[in-house]
């Protein structure tokens, strides 16, 4: 149960102020908020499927070494932390084929989502997150999480018609990564 509320705070967190929320957003201007949705759920729940699956396998098979890999976390973390400060913008033409994308809105969304997210932060958080937890735990939290941030998105873009605070969420989420990647490397130097 650990990884289940773990994984969902640490990507609602990286998701906050990432493109895809950006996506989210402007899918929503277009197509029913379900209907995004559902495409961002199942693109999401696809490519943490397979993020969960490289962790478990790198945890498992680095069984040995599990302090060695919760610094590694922690420095992977430390690095989501400035990645995260550096920032993340939705360019003019990916706002262009969100908003012209052909076909049913689902499969348009699922699939603008899952390509966005191969090698986003919150893929490799997630396969960092299931070297250290449960990959089952790790992958519906990591979904949740990043679905909630997602539908967070289109609801304050839809109600309030504005950005979030965006300097305050990119330091805090900033800030909560690097606590993170702290406490695995100082659970990692423990281990040895």
């Amino acid at each position: 149960m650990d990884a289940f509320w773990i994984s969902t705070a640490v990507i609602f967190v990286a998701e906050l102020g990432d493109k895809s929320q950006l996506m989210a957003m402007t899918f929503a201007a277009r197509y029913k908020a379900r209907d995004v949705l559902i495409g961002i759920t199942a693109a999401t729940a696809i490519v943490h499927l397979a993020s969960v699956g490289i962790g478990y396998w790198i945890g498992d098979t680095f069984a040995d070494y599990q302090g060695t890999i919760a610094i590694i976390a922690g420095v992977a973390f430390l690095g989501f932390a400035l990645w995260t400060l550096r920032g993340d913008e939705l360019t003019e033409d990916e706002a262009a084929k969100a908003r012209n994308s052909a076909g049913m809105a689902i499969v348009a969304v699922g699939v603008a989502f899952f390509l966005a997210e191969l090698g986003d932060k919150t893929m490799l958080a997630t396969i960092t997150l299931a070297t250290q937890e449960g990959w089952f735990g790790t992958w519906i939290g990591s979904t949740v999480g990043m679905v909630a941030a997602d539908a967070l998105a289109i609801v304050v873009g839809a109600v309030l018609g504005k950005k979030l605070p965006e300097k305050a969420i990119t330091y805090g989420a900033a800030a909560l990564f690097a606590i993170f990647g702290l406490l695995l490397i100082l659970e990692g130097a423990g281990a040895f």
